[in-house]
């Protein structure tokens, strides 16, 4: 099985209007930004975007939901997009907050075949109403579901023509969980090798979860908040 693709624009192409999509990174840190902008050009609409955060206004998904091309948001911190708000608050954008480890954890749910997981962050919230939930050794679990991804995109430091990924640093955030979950996953790589060329000691994601791998280009890795000394 070939799982090299010339591009961006190749490896998104069948990412049709009203998928569900995970995307892996944290903040702005480890995000696919060749796939982004390749479905910003595409134009793909509706699309349900499972990420940790929203990205900033005018980079990572915020570029999407400039174009208005996100109908729904699975996240657990959007605190820095001004237009996310704007659009949760005028309702054109429906939202789905999650702590932060129940997403990781619904993730990683997804890529097991786990159907569901119950844990104890939300009871007693708004984060818990119309959920069913289970008293386990005198403690109360909330009954939260794995996702249903039609595609997962991430982005690695080094991959080879297998799948294999190696994420680098910080990167390695909700990219290895994410790559799990996708029923087609995409990975975005800084440098592209032949197999064998990895130590399979190092391997975060192993190729088996990969279906489509690219060499991207150009990458910004902007940083959201710079702060410095004087």
């Amino acid at each position: 099985m070939n799982k090299v693709v010339k591009n961006a624009e190749e490896a998104i192409k069948d990412i049709f209007d009203g998928a569900v999509m995970m995307l892996g990174g944290f903040g702005l840190c480890g995000i696919p930004e060749n796939c982004i902008a390749a479905l910003v050009k595409k134009g793909t609409k509706n699309l349900t975007c499972i990420s940790n955060n929203a990205g900033v206004d005018d980079f990572g998904i915020g570029l999407m939901l400039q174009q208005h091309q996100v109908k729904k948001m699975i996240s657990s911190y959007v605190g820095e997009n001004a237009e996310f708000e704007r659009q949760l608050l005028s309702g054109e954008l429906e939202v789905e907050l999650i702590p932060q480890g129940t997403l990781a954890t619904r993730c990683m749910a997804t890529g097991y075949g786990m159907p569901a997981i119950f844990t104890p962050a939300g009871v007693g919230t708004e984060v818990a109403e119309g959920k069913e939930t289970r008293v386990f050794n005198g403690k109360t679990y909330l009954l939260e579901y794995a996702f249903e991804a039609d595609f997962a995109i991430v982005k690695a430091w080094k991959g080879d023509t297998h799948g294999n990924l190696i994420y680098k640093a910080t990167a390695r955030n909700f990219n290895p969980l994410m790559a799990m979950g996708g029923k087609i996953t995409i990975a975005e790589v800084e440098e592209l090798v032949e197999p064998g060329k990895l130590d399979p000691n190092e391997i975060h994601t192993p190729g088996i979860y990969v279906h489509r791998i690219f060499k991207g280009t150009n990458y910004e890795k902007r940083i959201e908040q710079k702060t410095v000394s004087k």
